[in-house]
């Protein structure tokens, strides 16, 4: 369909899961995607397997919890690309811990994955999408972002963070034309979610069915977790912003 055309645009956490269907979507929708992620073997792999479709990709290593490495990655793609349009937030962890039980040291790594990385991958995009005219951002929140999760108080805490500051976001640089919205999963099958039945003990067999236990009956694919941020990077969602739109399958409700 082409609906990103000339569009260029960095997806964080690429390498696997959600960031990597949203990186073969875009690629295939026209878009180059400069694949940010610190697990450099998946990232490469992931260009590959955007090339192999006829798309334009490029890896870049980032550990998005700092700043050097967010104002370089995003240097590099505006460098290799010509510029930069999308910005698709989306790296992020969970540690499964109460407030007890959560270490300081694992709070502060949630906190900086999953917030000050967003912070930071946008103070260094935004100035080039004011060149460009236009932008969007999506943030990857989650429906623990509007309701509270169980054994889960960082992820929650920062998944709140994350939807509130998408609104004070398209608030301040509604003015440049730079929209931006968040994307709220429910439980989606990815390498984070297994982690997740380790982290808590639980099989991963009876985890994965608990998952499933909301309206539609299943939990989600990251490809449909994609098509969502393809609608709000794309023209198709030109006049949403700072909004939180839930892709769970009902969970939520």
């Amino acid at each position: 369909m082409d609906i990103l055309r000339n569009k260029v645009a960095v997806i964080t956490g690429g390498a696997s899961g959600i960031g990597r269907a949203t990186a073969i979507l875009f690629a295939r929708e026209g878009a180059a995607v400069a694949i940010l992620d610190i697990d450099e073997e998946l990232g490469r792999s992931a260009v590959k397997e955007v090339e192999a479709a006829g798309g334009r990709a490029a890896f870049i290593a980032c550990d998005v919890a700092k700043a050097e490495d967010c104002r370089h990655a995003v240097e590099a793609t505006v460098a290799a690309f010509g510029g930069l349009d999308i910005l698709f937030n989306n790296a992020g962890i969970i540690r499964r811990a109460d407030v007890i039980t959560t270490t300081e040291a694992e709070w502060d790594l949630v906190m900086d994955v999953n917030v000050k990385s967003m912070f930071l991958m946008s103070k260094y995009a935004i100035p080039h999408m004011e060149k460009r005219g236009s932008g969007s951002i999506i943030n990857t929140g989650s429906g623990w972002g509007m309701k509270g999760g169980g054994n889960a108080i960082s992820y929650c805490a920062s998944k709140g963070a994350v939807t509130n500051m998408t609104r004070a976001m398209a608030i301040d640089h509604g003015k440049q034309h730079i929209r931006v919205n968040s994307v709220c999963p429910g439980d989606t099958d990815t390498p984070m979610l297994r982690s997740e039945a380790k982290q808590l003990g639980q099989a991963e067999k009876e985890f994965l069915a608990a998952a499933a236990c909301r309206p539609l009956g299943r939990y989600a694919q990251p490809a449909e977790i994609a098509r969502a941020v393809l609608f709000l990077a794309s023209e198709a969602s030109s006049y949403v912003t700072g909004s939180a739109l839930v892709v769970d399958g009902g969970g939520l409700a």
